[in-house]
């Protein structure tokens, strides 16, 4: 089992960043993949960033250049630096985590930009 707990979420205005962080615990020594999803009401989850093991990132399309995902392995913390935050960014983001033989999902943070 593994426990996620996302922080970080808040009101930004247009054009302002926010980071947001997803603590692991429990069986963390079978985590390989980790990423960031986002969902609005009344649409599917989308992938934001995805991170492996050893680094290798991916993005949205929607969201490269602005979005840099890391992870802090020691800590056992992935983050998502978001910058240049636009309206169309407001969603509830949730953190995941691969592991052999399934998955696992965080809470959620909700991200609002608004000005």
């Amino acid at each position: 089992q593994v426990q996620l707990v996302e922080s970080g979420g808040g009101l930004v205005q247009p054009g302002g960043s926010l980071r947001l962080s997803c603590v692991a615990s429990g069986s963390t020594f079978s985590i390989y993949g980790m990423g960031w999803y986002r969902q609005v009401p009344g649409k599917e989850r989308e992938s934001v960033a995805v991170i492996t093991s050893n680094g290798y990132t991916t993005y949205g399309d929607s969201v490269k250049g602005r979005f840099t995902i890391s992870r802090d392995n020691a800590r056992n913390t992935m983050y998502l630096q978001m910058n240049s935050l636009k309206p169309e960014d407001t969603a509830v983001y949730y953190c995941n985590v691969q592991v052999p033989g399934g998955d696992y999902w965080g809470q959620g943070t909700q991200v609002t930009v608004s000005s």
